[in-house]
């Protein structure tokens, strides 16, 4: 009887996540999403297709590699910024334990101190394991070796690549946790969130598309990663919203 019946209690369970509001709008589609931008990026060629235009377009080579804007400003800057924003996150937190006024924002504080540094640590962990060459490695892009794929073999005595996922764009992306940080503190404000981390790891993934160093796909990836991140982590801290967040923000605010 007992045994019979957890084929239909794992289905159910399944079934709930479809049920759940929040998590097809925050889990479901999205993985749904990254799965069709595989396919179409990573296994039809369309990374292939981006990249030639991007080559295309300083004159096959890689001419903003090495320049001032991408290397100084966004690379090293952006890298920079990033870690002078989360470490003033960290003050903040800090600071919730010498002032009342700021207790109430303790909880969510430290999610978004964990979420970012988890986006981040999670991107690099499977950089460091994964086994893809960069663009500029390539010779179809003036580099000395073929392509393999992600799951490819390669020949061996050929030194690993490692240029997947995105490293650079995690340090925006990870600031895709500021949507799920508002939904708790100001949902009203979480779009802002969503899309202070979208644009900042967009700049920073395309100005290393343009020297070379990445395929558009790898960037998605490190996207997937920081969203799927804050998403679990949001989950085990706060569970699913049990309101609607416009809701929330009513509650919050006196109404």
């Amino acid at each position: 009887m007992n045994s019979s019946s957890r084929p239909s209690i794992s289905i159910g369970r399944w079934m709930s996540v479809f049920r759940s509001p929040f998590l097809l709008t925050h889990a479901v589609l999205p993985a749904i999403a990254l799965t069709l931008w595989s396919g179409v990026f990573m296994a039809l060629g369309g990374d292939f297709a981006i990249a030639d235009a991007v080559f295309s377009l300083q004159n096959h080579t890689w001419s903003f590699r090495e320049s001032w804007l991408a290397v100084d400003v966004i690379h090293a800057g952006g890298r920079a910024l990033s870690m002078c924003v989360w470490m003033l996150v960290v003050l903040v937190w800090a600071c919730t334990f010498l002032s009342p006024k700021l207790r109430q924002w303790r909880r969510a504080l430290a999610y978004l101190i964990l979420a970012t540094l988890a986006g981040v640590a999670v991107a690099s962990a499977l950089k460091a394991t994964s086994n893809m060459d960069c663009p500029w490695d390539l010779t179809r892009y003036g580099g000395t070796r073929a392509y393999f794929s992600l799951f490819s073999a390669r020949p061996e005595g050929l030194s690993r690549g490692g240029c997947f996922p995105a490293g650079h764009s995690s340090a925006g992306y990870c600031w895709i946790a500021l949507y799920f940080f508002l939904a708790k503190v100001r949902p009203r404000l979480r779009f802002w969130g969503l899309a202070a981390g979208l644009v900042t790891g967009f700049v920073f993934g395309v100005s290393q598309q343009f020297r070379g160093a990445h395929f558009l796909s790898h960037d998605v990836w490190t996207l997937a990663i920081c969203w799927f991140s804050a998403l679990a982590l949001y989950l085990a801290m706060f569970g699913q919203p049990d309101r609607p967040p416009h809701l929330k923000d009513q509650i919050a605010d006196g109404r």
